[in-house]
C-alpha cells in the first residue's frame, strides 16, 4: 500500500509533522517493501490554501492513504473526492508511524466536522499572517506549529478527537530539536569545508 507521511524530514527517521498543509517534506511509504520517496511540500510557505495545494500534491502521488498528525476541512475534502484514507494522531519518527498504521492503531477520519462549528474562516493560518503568532496557545516560538487538531469527527463516534497529549508533544518536540540540530550539524560541517578547515 502506498501511503504518504507528513515529515519533518527526509528519511524513515525523520520525525512526523503533526501539520499536514504546512509539512516540510512528505515521505511516501510503500507499506509493504518500506521503500519510500521524499518531496518538498512547496506548499508549506503558501500563503493561503496549503491545505488544499499539499492534498492535490498527495492525490497527484497516487498514494491511497495520508498519516499525519492533523488535517484541515478542506484538505480533507480533497483527499475524500480523491479516494484517499486519512489517518490522524500519529506522531514519532516516519517508521514509527507506519509500524502504527499497519498495527491499527491510528484514528481513521471518516467526515469533517459540521459546518459552523469551529471548521469555518479562522481555523487556519489566517491567509499566512500567523507566522509571528502564538496562535493562542501560549507555547512560545512552537506556537504557530503546534496547530490545535481540527473538529474531525471519528468513525462511530460525534465528538472530535481529543487534543495532542502532554506525553506526545514532548515526543514531537524532542523529535523536532533532534531534527533541527542534524541540520545545524549538517551547516556546520559545510561551513567548515567551505572555509578550508575541515572538521577534525
Amino acid at each position: 500500500m502506498k501511503v504518504a507521511v507528513s515529515a519533518t524530514g527526509t528519511d524513515l527517521e525523520a520525525q512526523v509533522d503533526p501539520r499536514f498543509g504546512r509539512c516540510q517534506y512528505l515521505v511516501i511509504v510503500d507499506t509493504d517493501t518500506m521503500e519510500f520517496e521524499v518531496t518538498m511540500n512547496s506548499s508549506a510557505s503558501a500563503m493561503s490554501g496549503a491545505g488544499i495545494q499539499t492534498a492535490q500534491t498527495v492525490a497527484d502521488k497516487g498514494v491511497q492513504a495520508v498519516i499525519t498528525g492533523n488535517v484541515g476541512p478542506n484538505a480533507y475534502q480533497v483527499l475524500s473526492s480523491a479516494g484517499v484514507r486519512i489517518f490522524i494522531g500519529a506522531f514519532g519518527t516516519v517508521r514509527e508511524a507506519i509500524e502504527s498504521f499497519k498495527n491499527g492503531q491510528l484514528r481513521e477520519a471518516t467526515t469533517p466536522g459540521p459546518a459552523g462549528k469551529g471548521m469555518g474562516p479562522g481555523m487556519g493560518m489566517g491567509g499566512g499572517m500567523g507566522r509571528g503568532r502564538r496562535m493562542g496557545m501560549g507555547r512560545g516560538m512552537w506556537g504557530a506549529q503546534m496547530m490545535p487538531f481540527p473538529q474531525v469527527t471519528m468513525s462511530g463516534s460525534s465528538m472530535p478527537p481529543p487534543p495532542i497529549s502532554r506525553e506526545q508533544e514532548i515526543s514531537l518536540l524532542e523529535g523536532q530539536m533532534r531534527e533541527l540540530q542534524r541540520q545545524l550539524e549538517q551547516i556546520s560541517r559545510k561551513l567548515e569545508e567551505l572555509k578550508g578547515h575541515p572538521s577534525s
